[in-house]
């Protein structure tokens, strides 16, 4: 597959048009009597139009045909995506997951009927809350798209590469990479090989980068760093099936034509990716292990300063100099929900258990950290400069809110696992009344 050209720079008001139709785009203006090439002209708000400035996002797409020439929405029967937070009783356990299934060789899944829900919060319809999904597929999307009504999605390649189309171009999302399509944004994923992942879902705001504070103008995500589409189009008059999320259930519409029909567009409200392997990673060079927030790449923030509904944090290759400090995640009770997946690679915390494809959950207040294998290594280690975590790609979805686990996630998937709380009972009481070090 050709390599696709990009845009650049986070929250940038960017422009494209097509190579081949030159001036696509209106001059001084959003809305002509006449749009050039005959085009039509249709606004995307992902913000209420009376937003701040520095809050509104928005984009201008110049269409052949415009997206409200659809039939009506019909329900789908989609068991495993939901957002029903009541399907199982509470359960504050620490959970680990095994590597989630992909689709065997007899059944033939898309990347929208390959989504399955295993847990969240909150409700789309008040907007405010969170789900995490997988999704597990091996067939490419053919003739269908899949929009968001509910909120934004960030999307983790874990296996197979995926080659999205959307309304504002073509990406092609690597493992190690990520890529945010906003609420309302129509998409369609091919992909060459049995491919899985994970996503965030938010209900409430849009994915932001973080403010650096002390850290000063520079580090952590780069802005320049992520990457935007270019304008593509085809002008295909085949039938097509529209996907909708709508109040965490699935509908379908038909048309007549592709929804991928922008020649150009121009705004703020635009799809991108970023590749993991480009954040500056932020540490201590003294003493004792940072909060993971020092890692974060993306959140979403609550109305409460300082506590997100969602941060996207990650644990990339590092060095490790701390001084007379054990240098893994410390043993931790937290106000917050923390899901963890792995990319590729072992975790420095629990380099045996817990494997890329898999996931945890650690629910609020619930205490979790290192397994003793972890921290047996950890107290006695020669603490010398030591590069982490090589090979290795780990991340977090941190959410303020206390998250469900669905029926899909306990029990449909068949992959919680029940002894996970075992790694921690042999940990030794090492307590000496007479040791003072």
């Amino acid at each position: 597959m050709a390599d696709l050209a990009y845009l650049s720079g986070f929250g940038s008001e960017l422009q494209s048009e097509h190579p081949d139709y030159p001036n696509a785009l209106p001059k001084n203006q959003n809305s002509p009597q006449q749009c050039p090439y005959g085009l039509y002209a249709e606004q995307l708000s992902g913000t209420a139009f009376t937003a701040p400035r520095n809050e509104n996002q928005r984009s201008w797409l110049y269409r052949i045909r415009p997206s409200v020439m659809h039939q009506p929405y019909k329900p789908v029967n989609h068991r495993n995506l939901t957002n029903n937070w009541n399907e199982q009783y509470p359960d504050p356990n620490q959970m680990r997951w095994k590597p989630f299934d992909l689709p065997d060789d007899n059944t033939q899944i898309d990347f929208v009927s390959g989504l399955s829900t295993v847990c969240g919060a909150g409700d789309p319809k008040t907007r405010h809350g969170v789900a995490i999904h997988i999704y597990s597929c091996n067939i490419s999307m053919s003739n269908s798209c899949f929009y968001n009504s509910d909120g934004d999605f960030l999307i983790v390649p874990q296996k197979g590469d995926l080659h999205i189309t959307t309304e504002f171009g073509k990406m092609d999302v690597k493992q190690n990479e990520i890529c945010v399509i906003q609420q309302g944004i129509k998409f369609s994923v091919d992909i060459t090989e049995p491919s899985r992942g994970y996503i965030l879902e938010v209900f409430d705001n849009h994915f932001r980068l973080p403010d650096l504070g002390p850290i000063g103008a520079n580090g952590l995500a780069n802005p320049r760093d992520f990457l935007m589409p270019t304008a593509w189009f085809e002008d295909n008059e085949t039938q097509f099936e529209i996907y909708s999320k709508f109040q965490g259930h699935l509908f379908v519409a038909t048309q007549n034509h592709s929804p991928f029909d922008v020649v150009a567009w121009h705004g703020n409200y635009v799809p991108y990716k970023y590749c993991l392997e480009h954040f500056n990673v932020i540490n201590s060079v003294s003493y004792d292990h940072c909060d993971p927030s020092i890692f974060t790449v993306l959140t979403c923030p609550s109305t409460k300063p300082g506590t997100a509904i969602a941060d996207f944090v990650i644990f990339p290759p590092r060095w490790s100099v701390q001084e007379h400090t054990f240098r893994p995640p410390y043993y931790h009770r937290n106000c917050m929900s923390e899901f963890m997946g792995l990319i590729k690679g072992q975790y420095e915390a629990k380099t045996d258990s817990f494997t890329a494809g898999g996931a945890s959950l650690h629910s609020m207040m619930t205490p979790h950290g290192p397994d003793t294998t972890c921290f047996k290594g950890a107290s006695t280690v020669n603490l010398k400069p030591e590069k982490i975590a090589v090979g290795t790609m780990a991340f977090m979805f941190e959410s303020s809110l206390s998250m469900a686990v669905t029926k899909w996630g306990a029990e449909i998937c068949q992959k919680l696992d029940a002894e996970y709380y075992k790694c921690w009972q042999t940990l030794e009481k090492n307590f000496n009344r007479s040791l003072n070090i």
